[in-house]
């Protein structure tokens, strides 16, 4: 992970907070996993007959690689654009917690609410991750600006590598096009280990891990979001009667 940018300074511009946030992606990680799991989709795009232009404007709109593949894959499969629209939706829900926290973190009593638009859509597991880990030590004043260039900055990466894969899929092996795709919940996974500080926290994190392969194997419709339930509630649980018995 790249380090913290120093933010003590004088308040900067907009246009200078936004560039400081293209900055900070084109240094993370998260930048090079995007364009590796993007290679993917570009890659599944080509291979279900869909122009690049069809490609790059539904990673723009869509910018979710996870609904980017279901949209691709139901399509493709030919389903109706309602049925797709309906499907990418409910993949989507997941990220409104996301935004949730990240809109609080970046907004201040008098921001209006077409200034939160940008950053709403631009909310995904990368920016997300990334915000929570640089905003604090950003100046609130700078954070809606910095978050769009952070965001922006990451959306450029994986245009990159959806154009790299879809002229390159006639030469890309299936398994490897499959595991690309596996990049970003990898990287949200050793990111989300890597910033647990909290007793809380970590029990969150270990107990998911166990209970999704176990709720998956069952067969359990919306396992991701009942594994989340369970474990963040037991993990809470836990925390409650930890500081009870203090």
């Amino acid at each position: 992970m790249s380090s913290k940018p120093s933010m003590d300074h004088a308040p900067l511009t907009r246009a200078a907070s936004f560039l400081a946030g293209g900055r900070a992606a084109a240094t993370s990680v998260f930048s090079l996993v995007l364009i590796g799991t993007y290679v993917g989709v570009g890659a599944l795009g080509h291979n279900y007959g869909f122009s690049i232009a069809w490609v790059l404007l539904s990673t723009l709109l869509v910018w979710a690689g996870p609904a980017q593949v279901i949209l691709i894959s139901t399509l493709g499969a030919g389903a109706t654009p309602l049925e797709a629209a309906v499907a990418v939706g409910l993949s989507g829900m997941r990220l409104l917690p996301m935004v949730v926290t990240l809109l609080a973190l970046i907004k201040r009593a008098d921001t209006r609410a077409r200034d939160l638009l940008l950053p709403a859509h631009l909310t995904a597991v990368s920016m997300w991750v990334e915000s929570l880990r640089l905003l604090p030590s950003v100046p609130r004043e700078e954070r809606i600006a910095f978050a769009n260039g952070l965001g922006s900055g990451f959306l450029l990466a994986a245009h990159g590598g959806a154009v790299l894969g879809y002229y390159l899929a006639a030469s890309l092996p299936a398994l490897l096009t499959a595991g690309l795709l596996f990049l970003t919940p990898m990287a949200f996974l050793a990111s989300t280990a890597r910033n647990s500080k909290l007793l809380a926290e970590r029990l969150a994190l270990a107990f998911g891990l166990l209970l999704a392969p176990l709720l998956a194997y069952a067969g359990i419709g919306l396992d991701l979001m009942w594994t989340g339930v369970l474990a963040g509630s037991a993990a809470y649980a836990v925390h409650r009667l930890r500081e009870a018995r203090r």
